[in-house]
């Protein structure tokens, strides 16, 4: 079975440091709606997928380490947009946004894509 590294996965690393470096470095002196707005919401797949599947599989409620499948994916999508775009502005003082979901949806694809290059190109291990 090929391994899905979790927290040292290069794309969840990746993701996260242009998160930090777009939340810090680049928001507060660009003006670009997209960088100010769904650039961060197209990493979240990215970087919160890894580290929950991980407590997942320690909770015993992943059964396999291997790349994360378009059905975990999907599912961590839908639950995550509901949760963010529609629950959280009736408990919160946050908008809900469609176009932060479509942002979330092109980031989880292009994550899917990586990891199904990954798991392709990963050397199988015992």
């Amino acid at each position: 079975m090929k391994r899905f590294g979790y927290c040292r996965d290069p794309l969840f690393l990746l993701a996260c440091a242009l998160y930090a470096l777009n939340r810090w470095a680049v928001k507060p002196h660009v003006h670009s709606p997209f960088l100010r707005g769904q650039f961060n919401d197209c990493l979240l797949i990215p970087c919160a997928l890894p580290p929950v599947l991980w407590l997942q599989r320690r909770l015993g409620l992943r059964r396999e380490d291997g790349f994360p499948t378009g059905q975990e994916i999907i599912f961590h999508l839908v639950v995550w947009s509901v949760l963010f775009e529609v629950i959280g502005p009736h408990i919160m003082n946050v908008t809900g946004d469609i176009w932060d979901a479509v942002a979330y949806a092109a980031g989880g694809l292009v994550a899917w894509i990586w990891w199904r290059m990954q798991a392709k190109a990963a050397p199988h291990r015992a």
